[in-house]
């Protein structure tokens, strides 16, 4: 089964009535690979940027998680871990959540072999990064096509 149709199975228990999914990916917090590559510190300070961020704007991360957009909300869901190609790894809890209202933006850059997603929740600035087979341009498409 594929990562994002993970997701929608695991979140279903967390949606309001009527409300489903549209896309979602999975991500961790922007840096968490540079630390893991051995950049350490680089990649601690990005990690902390981002959580510092999301904190700000009472947006909660995990890592791992999965980054999840209905016609409603944002929402962000803690992972079990990712042992790769869609394995393992599914919806443990709703741990973030925003009104679409609440989201001003979200962009999606490429980055050698994945994704950097920059969200504004709140008005709060923070980055996720995404492996490059990844949804973010369905979840920030499905955000520019909201009502």
């Amino acid at each position: 089964m594929a990562s994002e149709d993970k997701i929608r199975e695991g979140a279903r228990p967390f949606m309001e009535e009527g409300e489903e999914v549209l896309a979602a990916f999975v991500a961790r917090p922007r840096g968490w690979t540079q630390a893991m590559a051995g950049s350490l510190q680089v990649g601690a300070h990005q990690q902390g940027r981002a959580n510092a961020g999301a904190d700000a704007a009472g947006f909660e991360l995990a890592s791992p998680m999965a980054l999840a957009i209905t016609d409603r909300r944002l929402l962000s869901f803690s992972m079990g871990a990712q042992a790769g190609m869609g394995i393992g790894g599914g919806v443990e809890e709703l741990v973030g959540q925003a009104p679409l209202a609440d989201v001003g933006a979200i962009k999606v850059k490429r980055l050698l072999m994945g994704k950097v997603v920059e969200l504004q929740v709140r008005g709060e600035t923070f980055k996720l990064e995404a492996g490059a087979g990844a949804n973010a341009k369905g979840v920030a498409e499905a955000f520019e096509r909201r009502g």
